[in-house]
């Protein structure tokens, strides 16, 4: 059995503090461990009152005798298997090409892109 497994703490795990303009607060979220969240109108509150839930949560966990899941903090390798239609391949192919870029360079900064 993995010492990791069993003794997990809140630091094994993200937490996104983040302003919400609908809600008109901060939130608070976990999301390897849980959907809901914490609200607030002060940023470093709301991180600690996450960081005690997150906690509390993880020792609910094991008095029921479940494993608490796996960290979301681990590391990646930066290799991504992708299966996608020829088409969609083959047009990102000749994109990439047009701009002087390789295929993998067009899809990283299409993907990062996405996330702003």
């Amino acid at each position: 059995m993995k010492k990791n497994a069993e003794r997990k703490t809140a630091a094994h795990y993200q937490k996104i503090v983040y302003w919400s303009d609908e809600d008109g607060c901060y939130v608070g979220q976990c999301p390897a461990l849980f959907l809901g969240g914490v609200h607030g109108d002060k940023e470093i509150v709301v991180y600690s009152e996450l960081c005690q839930i997150v906690e509390q949560h993880l020792a609910i966990l094991r008095a029921d005798g479940n494993t608490p899941p796996a960290s979301d903090m681990q590391e990646y390798s930066g290799k991504l298997t992708l299966r996608i239609k020829p088409a969609l391949h083959r047009a990102l192919a000749l994109r990439a090409k047009a701009n002087g870029d390789s295929l993998t360079g067009q899809i990283e900064r299409t993907l990062a892109k996405a996330l702003t």
